[in-house]
């Protein structure tokens, strides 16, 4: 029996754009090219990426003392500095992920450089604080073409042997910003002004634009995206060897456009509930129907997903054995690790720790971090297994936190809780990331890439709004070791799910 596919039609508006000079992936030079080790130049520009969107965010975290007074604002109104950036993202990852497969990954990777530059100069320009947020909100634009495809684009690029040691670099790149953040944030506040927090990833993205030029390999073969072609048989994928693979029915046509605004706007009401009861200012009705609204929304989204021709988060692709479990623990583990990046610099203030001293306590942790991602498994040779890494990182995690819950707060104690917590998180996060990118078919990567960045995101969202209900609800001493007693917890759920399913493979 013969399948007849349809007549192709002429170029859209749309598929001319994509066509044309814009869109077009040009190669890298031939010596570049040729080079054995090129895969790690490619890596080195991927982590610009991640270094990029990790130091904006720990830099930002520490700014809102600041934006508070400058901008005359309370704390549950400047954190939309960051929620903004953070709720943008989750509702595009997933899409560019997408995208990116028909445009190509280093298309818009590059564009990514260039849209968050740009946004970067604007923020550090807002003479409002609301003209801040709304430039946070375009720089998350940028900040999600670079994330989506950050790990297909080392997952694709490197070999399946090297894949969880570039993994560990880029989750390394991505320590080194967060752990910088801090102290350079706190030297920018104190000796220039907070606008250059902003400005400092100008120089940074233009940097990227350059070296993602010259060192990253095209997508596709002759740098143009493909026309579309017709769909493979109904319920099989192509798979990496040649094979095949059932992973439910694939469909060509189509985009997930009311996922999309149901993921954002389940997300974008459950954080302004989130603020709400932290201190924006709104009537006292709105946090309850926040809560329902993001529940009705939430199982609009499910119900959505399951008829949708191409699915914003393809049930088919979650259900896959390791992915589900691999991004509850990505989840649970950026949460892990940016609550005490956002609660650390107040519970210190609150104990009379000066701000640049505290900056530097809170860099112990995303400096661990790093240290664990690129070394952890020659530093401890027994957790070689992705699945034994998990469950000891996520404990260990939870033994820092446990740590700095108990004892009194202060920079020593600070001192010496922070790096285990990073330590644990260092040896948790690449070895879920590289498990669950194994378990996603080869030709999915790009969207299982933007998968584990869009929870990523939603953790980063909500250790950023923990901690600020707890301050506000119980103040930063007590309020912020009931904070942390609620990490230690989900620290042993992620101990629980860590390296679940971790013997599969993609075939």
């Amino acid at each position: 029996m013969t399948t007849e596919h349809p007549a192709v039609r002429p170029p859209s508006l749309g598929g001319r754009l994509l066509g044309s000079r814009l869109f077009t992936e040009h190669p890298r030079p031939r010596g570049v090219a040729g080079w054995r080790y090129a895969h790690w130049l490619a890596v080195g520009t991927v982590c610009l990426g991640a270094f990029l969107g990790q130091l904006t965010a720990s830099i930002t975290a520490l700014v809102f003392p600041t934006l508070e007074q400058h901008f005359h604002a309370d704390l549950a109104t400047v954190e939309w500095v960051a929620l903004a950036y953070l709720l943008v993202l989750v509702a595009l990852l997933a899409p560019v992920g997408r995208l990116s497969d028909l445009v190509g990954r280093k298309t818009m990777y590059l564009w990514g450089f260039a849209v968050f530059a740009a946004a970067s100069l604007g923020a550090g320009l807002a003479g409002g604080l609301w003209l801040l947020v709304g430039c946070r909100a375009v720089q998350a634009v940028g900040g999600a073409m670079m994330q989506a495809n950050s790990v297909a684009l080392v997952a694709r690029g490197v070999p399946e042997r090297a894949m969880r040691g570039a993994l560990g670099i880029q989750a390394a790149a991505q320590g080194l910003g967060l752990a910088l953040g801090p102290t350079l944030g706190g030297l920018l506040v104190q000796h220039a002004s907070w606008r250059w927090a902003f400005w400092i990833n100008v120089p940074i993205g233009l940097l990227g634009i350059v070296a993602g030029w010259f060192l990253l390999p095209r997508t596709h073969p002759d740098g143009r995206p493909p026309a579309v072609g017709p769909a493979p048989e109904p319920g099989r994928r192509p798979a990496r060897g040649g094979r095949w693979a059932a992973v439910g029915p694939v469909r060509r046509s189509g985009f997930d456009l009311a996922g999309l605004l149901l993921l954002a706007g389940a997300s974008g009401a459950l954080l302004l509930a989130l603020s709400a009861v932290s201190g924006l200012p709104l009537p006292g009705w709105a946090p309850p129907v926040l809560l329902l609204t993001a529940a009705g929304l939430a199982v609009a989204l499910a119900r959505q997903e399951q008829r949708a021709e191409r699915p914003i988060i393809a049930p088919g692709l979650v259900n896959t054995p390791g992915v589900r479990s691999g991004l509850v623990v990505a989840l649970l583990g950026y949460l892990l690790l940016f609550c005490p990046l956002v609660l650390g610099p107040m519970m210190l203030a609150a104990a009379g720790v000066p701000i640049a001293r505290a900056g530097l306590v809170i860099t112990l942790l995303p400096a661990a971090f790093a240290v664990a991602a690129a070394t952890g498994g020659r530093l401890l040779p027994a957790l070689r297994a992705d699945g034994a890494r998990c469950r000891w990182g996520a404990g260990t995690a939870g033994a820092g936190l446990a740590l700095l819950a108990v004892l009194p707060m202060g920079a020593g104690s600070a001192a010496l809780a922070l790096p285990v917590v990073g330590f644990g998180l260092g040896l948790l996060l690449p070895a879920n990331n590289a498990m669950v990118m194994r378990a996603v078919p080869a030709e999915c990567s790009a969207v299982g890439g933007g998968m584990v960045n869009m929870v990523r995101s939603l953790g980063t969202a909500f250790g950023t709004a923990l901690p600020v209900l707890g301050v506000h609800l119980a103040g930063p001493a007590t309020g912020g070791r009931a904070v942390l007693a609620a990490l230690v917890a989900l620290a042993g759920v992620a101990v629980a799910l860590g390296g679940h399913d971790a013997g599969v493979r993609r075939t």
